[in-house]
């Protein structure tokens, strides 16, 4: 057993998890938003209807029959959504805390997405916008471009 198996798990997402999500959604965003001519209120109002957005898409759009929280050493740190359809997986999404980045959690997850993927013989789908640095993380995990959903994002697949 590795490290990363004893210090990494997933388990569904509660509506108590609400608040740390928002939390997570607003370091993912941190960066861009450095540069926008927000008060910190404003920052707050802006991050927390986008959240809201965004989750309401997913549990509308996607069944929702895996939304986790990724806990490492039991503590919440990130979360993976993914939902099952008949030809494919489609990882919904990810993002960790940035204190969990680059420590090959993501990897040790999407590792685990594909052996499900080699079992079920089903590829491995993923939205990602053209110039998102995690885009050559996944073409190093073997993602490859499929095609252009529109002029923001890419879709990529894995292949068993």
């Amino acid at each position: 057993m590795t490290d990363l198996q004893t210090r990494v798990q997933l388990r569904l997402y509660q509506q108590s998890d609400l608040p740390f999500l928002l939390q997570l959604y607003a370091s993912s965003r941190e960066h861009e938003l450095t540069q926008a001519p927000f008060s910190p209120e404003q920052k707050a109002a802006f991050l927390t209807q986008q959240f809201s957005a965004q989750l309401h898409h997913y549990t509308t759009h996607y069944c929702t029959e895996r939304f986790d929280i990724i806990l490492v050493n039991h503590t919440a740190a990130g979360r993976l959504f993914i939902d099952h359809w008949t030809t494919e997986i489609r990882i919904v999404d990810i993002c960790l805390l940035p204190e969990y980045q680059r420590q090959k959690i993501g990897t040790y997850l999407f590792q685990s997405l594909f052996a499900q993927a080699q079992q079920l013989q089903k590829p491995i789908t993923i939205h990602v916008e053209q110039h998102n640095p995690a885009r050559r993380w996944y073409e190093k995990l073997g993602f490859k471009y499929k095609s252009t959903a529109n002029e923001v994002y890419l879709l990529m697949e894995w292949q068993p």
